[in-house]
Protein backbone atom coordinates (compact mmCIF):
# COMPACT_ATOMS: atom_id res chain seq x y z
CA UNK A 1 0.00 0.00 0.00
CA UNK A 2 1.57 3.40 -1.53
CA UNK A 3 1.33 5.94 1.23
CA UNK A 4 0.81 9.44 0.00
CA UNK A 5 1.69 12.83 2.11
CA UNK A 6 -1.49 15.00 1.84
CA UNK A 7 0.41 17.60 4.06
CA UNK A 8 1.38 19.85 1.14
CA UNK A 9 -2.28 21.74 1.28
CA UNK A 10 -3.12 25.64 0.78
CA UNK A 11 -4.71 25.67 4.29
CA UNK A 12 -1.89 24.94 5.40
CA UNK A 13 -1.23 28.80 6.54
CA UNK A 14 3.00 27.71 5.98
CA UNK A 15 2.06 26.21 2.53
CA UNK A 16 -0.33 29.56 1.41
CA UNK A 17 2.73 32.06 2.44
CA UNK A 18 5.17 29.96 0.32
CA UNK A 19 3.26 29.77 -2.56
CA UNK A 20 2.05 33.38 -1.95
CA UNK A 21 6.15 34.21 -2.24
CA UNK A 22 7.03 31.61 -4.38
CA UNK A 23 10.18 31.10 -1.43
CA UNK A 24 10.85 27.08 -1.97
CA UNK A 25 12.41 26.36 1.16
CA UNK A 26 9.18 26.09 3.53
CA UNK A 27 8.20 23.29 0.96
CA UNK A 28 11.47 22.04 0.43
CA UNK A 29 11.62 21.21 4.22
CA UNK A 30 7.99 20.24 4.06
CA UNK A 31 8.64 17.55 1.70
CA UNK A 32 11.96 16.33 3.19
CA UNK A 33 9.93 16.16 6.80
CA UNK A 34 7.76 13.77 5.02
CA UNK A 35 9.36 11.57 3.26
CA UNK A 36 11.70 11.20 6.49
CA UNK A 37 7.94 10.33 8.29
CA UNK A 38 7.65 7.26 5.66
CA UNK A 39 5.98 8.98 2.62
CA UNK A 40 6.12 7.29 -0.62
CA UNK A 41 4.58 9.92 -2.67
CA UNK A 42 3.71 13.32 -1.79
CA UNK A 43 -0.03 15.03 -2.97
CA UNK A 44 0.27 19.00 -4.27
CA UNK A 45 -2.81 20.87 -3.44
CA UNK A 46 -2.83 24.09 -3.80
CA UNK A 47 -6.26 24.59 -4.22
CA UNK A 48 -8.94 25.46 -7.32
CA UNK A 49 -6.21 28.36 -8.78
CA UNK A 50 -8.19 30.72 -10.45
CA UNK A 51 -5.31 33.14 -11.27
CA UNK A 52 -1.66 32.35 -12.53
CA UNK A 53 -2.82 28.28 -12.31
CA UNK A 54 0.23 27.06 -14.51
CA UNK A 55 2.47 29.02 -12.88
CA UNK A 56 2.00 28.37 -9.48
CA UNK A 57 1.73 24.09 -10.56
CA UNK A 58 4.98 24.74 -12.16
CA UNK A 59 6.58 26.17 -9.21
CA UNK A 60 5.45 23.56 -6.77
CA UNK A 61 6.17 20.62 -8.67
CA UNK A 62 9.78 21.98 -9.90
CA UNK A 63 9.98 22.18 -6.14
CA UNK A 64 9.19 18.99 -5.04
CA UNK A 65 11.31 17.31 -7.48
CA UNK A 66 14.28 19.50 -6.11
CA UNK A 67 13.75 17.49 -2.92
CA UNK A 68 12.90 14.13 -4.32
CA UNK A 69 12.42 11.52 -7.46
CA UNK A 70 9.12 9.80 -5.50
CA UNK A 71 5.98 10.01 -7.46
CA UNK A 72 3.48 13.28 -7.18
CA UNK A 73 -0.14 13.78 -6.87
CA UNK A 74 -1.50 16.84 -8.97
CA UNK A 75 -4.59 17.26 -6.68
CA UNK A 76 -6.51 20.24 -7.91
CA UNK A 77 -9.62 21.42 -9.89
CA UNK A 78 -8.04 23.40 -12.12
CA UNK A 79 -7.10 21.56 -16.01
CA UNK A 80 -4.29 24.33 -16.68
CA UNK A 81 -2.60 23.50 -13.32
CA UNK A 82 -3.04 19.88 -14.26
CA UNK A 83 -1.56 20.06 -17.34
CA UNK A 84 1.33 22.50 -16.44
CA UNK A 85 2.35 20.28 -13.68
CA UNK A 86 2.38 17.01 -15.89
CA UNK A 87 4.51 19.23 -18.24
CA UNK A 88 6.99 20.00 -15.20
CA UNK A 89 6.74 16.40 -13.67
CA UNK A 90 10.04 14.89 -15.12
CA UNK A 91 8.51 11.75 -14.18
CA UNK A 92 5.80 10.00 -12.24
CA UNK A 93 2.86 12.42 -11.64
CA UNK A 94 -0.93 10.96 -10.78
CA UNK A 95 -3.74 13.30 -11.85
CA UNK A 96 -5.95 13.69 -8.45
CA UNK A 97 -8.50 13.19 -10.09
CA UNK A 98 -11.31 13.48 -11.89
CA UNK A 99 -15.24 12.51 -11.15
CA UNK A 100 -18.79 12.54 -13.56
CA UNK A 101 -18.87 16.18 -13.27
CA UNK A 102 -19.05 16.99 -17.09
CA UNK A 103 -16.24 20.11 -16.41
CA UNK A 104 -14.10 17.47 -15.44
CA UNK A 105 -14.89 15.10 -17.74
CA UNK A 106 -14.23 17.49 -20.95
CA UNK A 107 -11.13 19.49 -19.32
CA UNK A 108 -9.46 17.09 -16.43
CA UNK A 109 -9.66 13.41 -18.24
CA UNK A 110 -8.38 14.11 -21.86
CA UNK A 111 -5.01 15.12 -19.81
CA UNK A 112 -4.35 10.96 -18.87
CA UNK A 113 -4.39 10.20 -22.17
CA UNK A 114 -2.15 13.45 -23.55
CA UNK A 115 0.40 12.30 -20.58
CA UNK A 116 -0.20 9.17 -20.23
CA UNK A 117 -0.48 9.88 -16.70
CA UNK A 118 -2.23 7.62 -13.69
CA UNK A 119 -5.70 9.43 -13.05
CA UNK A 120 -7.83 9.16 -9.66
CA UNK A 121 -11.87 8.35 -10.24
CA UNK A 122 -13.82 9.83 -7.86
CA UNK A 123 -16.80 7.52 -6.76
CA UNK A 124 -19.25 10.70 -7.35
CA UNK A 125 -22.37 11.25 -8.78
CA UNK A 126 -22.07 14.17 -11.57
CA UNK A 127 -22.93 16.50 -9.25
CA UNK A 128 -20.58 15.46 -6.48
CA UNK A 129 -23.05 13.37 -4.33
CA UNK A 130 -21.44 10.65 -3.00
CA UNK A 131 -23.08 7.00 -3.36
CA UNK A 132 -25.34 5.49 -0.60
CA UNK A 133 -24.97 1.91 -1.12
CA UNK A 134 -22.67 -0.48 -2.71
CA UNK A 135 -25.20 -0.91 -5.50
CA UNK A 136 -24.48 2.60 -6.14
CA UNK A 137 -20.54 2.48 -5.36
CA UNK A 138 -20.66 -0.37 -8.31
CA UNK A 139 -22.55 1.49 -10.83
CA UNK A 140 -20.65 4.86 -11.21
CA UNK A 141 -17.43 3.08 -11.33
CA UNK A 142 -18.97 1.49 -14.05
CA UNK A 143 -19.43 4.87 -15.76
CA UNK A 144 -15.93 6.09 -14.91
CA UNK A 145 -14.61 3.03 -16.22
CA UNK A 146 -16.82 3.82 -19.73
CA UNK A 147 -15.76 7.41 -19.37
CA UNK A 148 -12.05 6.44 -19.55
CA UNK A 149 -12.12 3.61 -22.11
CA UNK A 150 -14.38 6.34 -24.27
CA UNK A 151 -11.05 8.79 -23.83
CA UNK A 152 -8.85 6.31 -25.26
CA UNK A 153 -7.19 5.64 -21.74
CA UNK A 154 -5.82 2.42 -20.60
CA UNK A 155 -8.12 1.47 -17.75
CA UNK A 156 -4.95 -0.03 -16.29
CA UNK A 157 -4.14 3.84 -15.68
CA UNK A 158 -7.79 4.36 -13.45
CA UNK A 159 -7.01 4.78 -9.69
CA UNK A 160 -10.67 4.12 -7.86
CA UNK A 161 -10.95 6.46 -4.91
CA UNK A 162 -14.59 5.78 -3.36
CA UNK A 163 -13.84 8.64 -1.29
CA UNK A 164 -14.06 8.48 2.64
CA UNK A 165 -16.84 10.03 4.34
CA UNK A 166 -16.70 11.47 7.54
CA UNK A 167 -17.93 9.68 10.79
CA UNK A 168 -19.57 12.83 11.59
CA UNK A 169 -22.24 12.03 8.73
CA UNK A 170 -25.56 11.14 9.32
CA UNK A 171 -24.91 7.99 7.21
CA UNK A 172 -20.95 8.10 7.50
CA UNK A 173 -20.76 4.88 9.18
CA UNK A 174 -23.18 3.21 6.84
CA UNK A 175 -21.54 4.34 3.68
CA UNK A 176 -17.72 3.30 4.77
CA UNK A 177 -19.37 -0.07 5.59
CA UNK A 178 -20.42 -0.05 1.90
CA UNK A 179 -16.45 1.53 0.79
CA UNK A 180 -14.95 -1.49 2.54
CA UNK A 181 -17.33 -4.21 0.76
CA UNK A 182 -17.47 -2.26 -2.63
CA UNK A 183 -13.19 -2.62 -2.32
CA UNK A 184 -13.73 -6.05 -2.33
CA UNK A 185 -15.33 -6.65 -5.15
CA UNK A 186 -13.53 -4.38 -7.65
CA UNK A 187 -11.58 -7.02 -8.94
CA UNK A 188 -14.14 -8.87 -10.16
CA UNK A 189 -15.94 -5.86 -11.09
CA UNK A 190 -13.52 -5.24 -14.39
CA UNK A 191 -11.74 -8.45 -14.54
CA UNK A 192 -8.69 -7.10 -13.44
CA UNK A 193 -6.76 -5.62 -10.75
CA UNK A 194 -8.29 -2.41 -11.01
CA UNK A 195 -6.48 0.08 -8.06
CA UNK A 196 -7.62 1.89 -5.20
CA UNK A 197 -7.34 5.31 -3.54
CA UNK A 198 -9.00 6.65 -0.42
CA UNK A 199 -8.10 9.94 2.00
CA UNK A 200 -8.02 9.11 5.42
CA UNK A 201 -7.92 12.30 6.68
CA UNK A 202 -12.13 12.08 5.47
CA UNK A 203 -12.56 9.95 8.31
CA UNK A 204 -11.98 12.14 11.11
CA UNK A 205 -13.14 15.86 9.63
CA UNK A 206 -14.98 18.30 11.68
CA UNK A 207 -15.08 18.55 15.55
CA UNK A 208 -16.41 16.79 18.67
CA UNK A 209 -13.49 14.32 19.18
CA UNK A 210 -10.28 14.43 20.48
CA UNK A 211 -7.40 14.12 18.62
CA UNK A 212 -6.38 11.04 20.36
CA UNK A 213 -9.94 9.42 19.65
CA UNK A 214 -9.28 11.07 15.56
CA UNK A 215 -6.23 8.68 15.77
CA UNK A 216 -8.02 5.83 16.97
CA UNK A 217 -10.57 5.63 14.50
CA UNK A 218 -7.82 6.06 11.74
CA UNK A 219 -5.86 3.19 12.94
CA UNK A 220 -8.76 0.85 13.22
CA UNK A 221 -10.20 1.85 10.17
CA UNK A 222 -6.71 1.82 7.98
CA UNK A 223 -6.35 -1.91 8.63
CA UNK A 224 -10.01 -2.51 7.24
CA UNK A 225 -9.64 -0.69 3.93
CA UNK A 226 -5.80 -2.75 3.80
CA UNK A 227 -7.68 -5.82 4.32
CA UNK A 228 -9.94 -5.28 1.37
CA UNK A 229 -7.65 -4.46 -0.66
CA UNK A 230 -6.76 -1.04 -0.93
CA UNK A 231 -3.40 -0.01 -2.91
CA UNK A 232 -2.81 3.46 -2.01
CA UNK A 233 -4.02 6.16 1.12
CA UNK A 234 -3.94 9.56 2.00
CA UNK A 235 -2.88 10.74 4.86
CA UNK A 236 -1.00 13.09 7.50
CA UNK A 237 2.37 11.27 7.93
CA UNK A 238 3.33 13.07 10.51
CA UNK A 239 1.03 11.15 12.82
CA UNK A 240 3.31 8.24 13.18
CA UNK A 241 1.83 5.70 14.87
CA UNK A 242 -0.76 5.73 11.92
CA UNK A 243 2.10 5.53 9.15
CA UNK A 244 3.64 2.55 11.60
CA UNK A 245 -0.39 1.01 11.15
CA UNK A 246 0.02 1.63 7.60
CA UNK A 247 3.44 0.00 7.34
CA UNK A 248 2.31 -3.09 9.32
CA UNK A 249 -0.54 -3.66 6.76
CA UNK A 250 1.67 -3.98 4.32
CA UNK A 251 3.85 -6.64 6.04
CA UNK A 252 0.32 -8.70 7.01
CA UNK A 253 -0.84 -8.52 3.36
CA UNK A 254 1.23 -9.01 1.57
CA UNK A 255 1.11 -12.19 -0.59
CA UNK A 256 4.83 -13.89 0.53
CA UNK A 257 4.39 -16.97 2.79
CA UNK A 258 7.12 -16.72 5.18
CA UNK A 259 6.84 -13.77 7.89
CA UNK A 260 9.89 -12.24 9.53
CA UNK A 261 9.85 -9.63 12.60
CA UNK A 262 12.20 -7.88 10.53
CA UNK A 263 9.77 -6.40 7.83
CA UNK A 264 7.56 -4.70 10.46
CA UNK A 265 9.27 -1.38 11.18
CA UNK A 266 8.51 1.05 13.64
CA UNK A 267 9.70 4.82 12.35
Amino acid sequence: MIIVADNMQVTNPDVAEAISTRNPEPLEKLVKACIEAGADAIDINPGPLKKNAAEIMTFLVQTVRGVTPNTILLDTTSAPAIEAGLAASEGRAVINGFSLEPEKLVHILPLAKRFDADIIGYVLYPDSRVPTDETEFLEITLELLAEAEKAGIDPGKLIVDPVVAPLIWENGVAHNRSLLSFLGRLPELAGYPLRSAAGLSNLTTGRGASAEKKRLAERTFLPMMAAAGLSMVLMQVFRKEVVDTARACDVLTSPRTIFSWASLTVL
